[in-house]
This record gives structure tokens, C-alpha cells and sequence, in this order.
């Protein structure tokens, strides 16, 4: 497992394939970026930048086929409840100090630029719950670091029927991650057809 501060604390990464591509009209997880379905491009950099990948999805036979057989599934029981909510149900199966939370739309994750986030952790204050890239327009949350001790306050927030990361995020103690253009390109997600011709 990736060590973070001599060992002192760990990583690993989840990510989230369970949403329902209404915009899209077909899985964003499937779909084929320069010869690599999204999701399993998604899974390569995970797996270069920690050394356990979990999964949450209603739908694990859906990707078998292009994941290694050591991904590490979590069974979202009742989805169409979005990604706050799927995290917050993974979240509390996952046993590590820091969860990399991914959205699986993320075709253009640089492993360099995890990385260096990754090695900026150790100078995080324990009293931070999150570490986020924010940009002009708000956070990137699907593309996010977060401590085991947040799901306390996930569970808290969606219990209250809110499911927006942007409204949650500066309810608690969070520390922004700046974004340059190259960190701006990698964050870029696909949501429309439109999306895909113009990449």
C-alpha cells in the first residue's frame, strides 16, 4: 500500500462506477477513449498511484471483463442515489486513513500530478477532513482526498436529503488543492455526446 508520512497513514482509491449516463445515453464507463474503455483508464492510474483499488457499482458483471481479477468490488444495493451517497455506503466498508475518491469519467488523470498531491499529505493537519482541487467554478470532488473520519459527517449530511458536494464540502474542515491548466485538462470529465467530439 502506498505509505503516506513513513507509514504512519495509507491510501487507497475508490471509484465510483454507478451513475446512470442519462446525458451521455450510453455507460460513460464503457465508453472507448483512444482504446481504452473510460473506466479501466481510470483503474490504471489508481492502480499506479496507490495498491488497492475498490470499485462501487450495482453492476460488477458489467465490467469484469476489463478490470484486473484483484479489483476489489463493493455492491452498490440501491443506486440512483448519487455519488454522495455511494460514497458515503463504500466509505464505511473501506478501511484506510485516506481514500482517493474518482469519478470513473476521468479519461485524462495524470499519475504525476496524483502523485505530487499524494506526497503533499503528509503535511496535512489532522484536523482536515479533505483535500479537494478547486477551481474558479468549485470543487472537483470526484477527483478528491479524503480521511476515514469523514463518513461521519457524509452520513450526517445525506441523511438530511442534500446530495451536493459543493454545499457539503465548506461544511467541513477541507483544504483546497490548486489547478493549473494541466491539472485543469486532467480534471476534465465527459458527460454529452458534444463532450467526446470535441476531445
Amino acid at each position: 500500500m502506498t505509505n503516506i508520512n513513513n507509514g504512519k497513514k495509507d491510501l487507497v482509491a475508490l471509484i465510483l462506477a454507478g451513475g446512470k449516463s442519462s446525458r451521455m445515453g450510453r455507460d460513460k464507463a464503457l465508453i472507448d477513449w483512444q482504446g481504452t474503455p473510460m473506466l479501466k483508464r481510470v483503474y490504471q492510474v489508481a492502480a499506479d498511484c496507490t495498491e488497492k483499488v475498490h470499485i462501487i457499482t450495482p453492476w460488477p458483471e458489467r465490467y469484469r471483463d476489463i478490470l484486473p481479477e484483484d479489483c476489489q468490488w463493493l455492491i452498490e444495493s440501491t443506486p440512483g442515489q448519487g455519488p454522495m451517497v455511494g460514497f458515503a455506503r463504500a466509505l464505511a466498508q473501506i478501511s484506510s486513513s485516506w481514500v482517493l475518491l474518482l469519478g470513473c469519467d476521468l479519461p485524462e488523470l495524470n499519475s504525476d500530478i496524483i502523485k505530487g498531491w499524494i506526497s503533499g499529505l503528509e503535511e496535512v493537519s489532522p484536523d482536515i477532513l479533505a483535500v479537494v482541487p478547486k477551481k474558479s467554478q468549485g470543487w472537483e470532488p470526484l477527483c478528491g482526498f479524503y480521511r476515514q473520519e469523514v463518513l461521519s459527517e457524509l452520513d450526517k449530511y445525506c441523511k438530511e436529503g442534500v446530495r451536493s458536494f459543493q454545499n457539503w464540502l465548506p461544511t467541513i474542515p477541507v483544504r483546497s488543492l490548486s489547478v493549473g491548466e494541466k491539472e485543469a485538462k486532467m480534471l476534465r470529465n465527459y458527460n454529452t455526446p458534444s463532450d467526446l467530439d470535441n476531445c
